[in-house]
């Protein structure tokens, strides 16, 4: 096997058993400000060796800032960056040994695809042979073997995109950082790069840093997800975990759907605690619920964790059906229920078509929560900014 196809470390003997992970990066207190703003406050993490970890967020929360601080495009204006265990908060991007996929690709239009992707090694005076050899396994990498004399202008944006993905990769990086490469492509075409980068990224083992605004891409693509607000990191967990066990009330509007019911939290026992909403009472367990006993808290439930019954059955909620949106696999039911106090109808998503005929509009429902897989946050930290 070639050196190109792999960067996972060689094994070696020991007689103690490797009890964490080898750390490729790490950030420790890393401020950035740009005049009065800051758009990094203090953020602090580690990346652990052959890991895709993803930086999720809106727009403008400090995601590409932060990538672009490990590039060394940026200098931080406190704390610092470590790459293998070398401080390199003031070193140079060229010395960083970092690959990096830029959203618009940045392909030399005057040069053709070889050319393209061998820039980096003729700019490490790589010999010529050397070039050649590691050029063709990288472009055979990424599926584009017979387009080596091609100029970027007659690609298509997907095969751009592996020009680029070759280019980084071809240097044997340490870090291979990708800066929203998705962005200009359609659906179809994403979501096939997305399954393609990701059996690369686990061929070589490389350490992978991934910046999205998509929820969808962070969850299908990531060993960790790291969600970002206003310059914080808010949480860094498995894509899961984010999912089933947000830790604050923006993680769990932001990553993925939520029905929010203003409630009470009024009790505990035995490991469950009491949240109750009008004539609606609920346990749920004690560790999702994130607040103290007699807050007011807001109760956050994704429409697939809620299930449609029958009016006449024994139900949390009752209310009418007032609309379907059909997504292809799955129905969203909107129904509106007076009792939660809220203006906006609560959406229930249900596999299959069945709901269409199922639950027609007009049609009285009941609604039942599955309590495992609900949060509940006291309310004042809606407005409160939640920093790690």
């Amino acid at each position: 096997m070639s050196e190109l196809v792999s960067f996972k470390p060689a094994e070696t003997q020991t007689s103690a058993p490797i009890t964490e992970p080898r750390i490729a990066v790490q950030l420790d207190g890393v401020l950035k400000q740009f005049g009065d703003a800051t758009a990094l406050h203090r953020v602090s993490m580690k990346i652990f060796q052959g890991e895709f970890l993803t930086l999720l967020g809106p727009s403008g929360c400090g995601k590409t800032t932060l990538l672009n601080l490990m590039a060394g495009f940026l200098e931080a204006d406190n704390g610092e960056i470590f790459i293998d265990g070398e401080l390199v908060t003031e070193t140079p991007p060229y010395q960083r040994e970092i690959g990096i996929v830029f959203q618009s690709y940045a392909l030399f239009p005057h040069m053709n695809v070889s050319e393209n992707v061998g820039y980096g090694l003729r700019m490490r005076r790589t010999p010529k042979a050397e070039i050649k050899q590691r050029v063709d396994q990288a472009l055979k990498m990424v599926k584009l073997e017979g387009f080596e004399e091609r100029r970027p202008k007659e690609l298509s944006g997907g095969q751009q995109q592996r020009v680029a993905l070759a280019r980084a990769l071809v240097i044997r990086p340490k870090v291979l950082l990708l800066d929203e490469p998705f962005s200009a492509l359609d659906k179809n075409l994403r979501l096939n790069m997305q399954q393609e980068i990701k059996e690369i990224q686990r061929k070589l083992g490389v350490t992978t840093v991934f910046v999205t605004h998509d929820q969808d891409e962070a969850l299908a693509m990531s060993d960790r997800v790291v969600v970002m607000s206003a310059g914080h990191v808010r949480q860094v967990a498995p894509p899961h975990e984010i999912y089933r066990h947000p830790i604050d009330p923006f993680v769990a509007s932001f990553v993925g759907d939520a029905n929010i019911f203003p409630a009470h939290y009024t009790g505990h026992d035995n490991g469950s605690g009491t949240i109750e909403f009008g004539s609606t009472k609920l346990l749920l367990p004690i560790a999702n619920i994130h607040g103290q006993v007699g807050d007011s808290v807001d109760l956050y439930a994704r429409p697939e964790n809620l299930r449609l019954a029958p009016l006449h059955e024994e139900a949390d909620l009752a209310g009418t059906v007032i609309g379907h949106v059909f997504l292809g696999d799955h129905v969203d039911v909107s129904v509106h229920v007076p009792e939660t106090g809220i203006d906006r109808p609560v959406t229930i998503r249900s596999p299959g078509l069945d709901a269409l005929d199922s639950w027609p509009t007009g049609t009285g429902v009941g609604i039942n929560f599955i309590c495992r897989d609900t949060t509940a946050f006291t309310r004042a930290s809606t407005s409160e900014e939640s920093t790690q």
